[in-house]
């Protein structure tokens, strides 16, 4: 194997291990984000677990909308007073705690 070869198994290597970190960054973040959204929804306890999940599934519905979309229109529809500036703040902030957990946790 030439040294090039070595290179360019090395960069795959990396390329896939930054991928699965996103997957999973953008997995817990989804989770955050249904579980703060479940706070403003006044659920609690199993509700609000079932509805951080029903967030995270969003992403593999195959729907044209991410979890902050699906938030948002949740609110909507039960009149919480949320703007959509609010949830996208949130949404880029859970995003850096989940990279933070991820990392912490060594990529789980």
């Amino acid at each position: 194997m030439t040294m090039f070869d070595d290179r360019e198994k090395a960069f795959e290597a990396k390329y896939r291990l930054d991928q699965e970190t996103q997957f999973k960054v953008n997995l817990r973040r989804d989770k955050l984000l249904g579980l703060w959204a479940a706070e403003h929804l006044g659920l609690s306890g199993d509700a609000a677990k079932a509805y951080a999940l029903s967030v995270v599934d969003v992403e593999f519905s195959g729907a044209d909308h991410d979890a902050s979309h699906k938030v948002m229109s949740d609110f909507t529809a039960k009149g919480v007073a949320v703007t959509e500036h609010q949830v996208q703040r949130e949404f880029a902030r859970l995003a850096e705690v989940a990279r933070a957990q991820i990392i912490e946790e060594g990529g789980k």
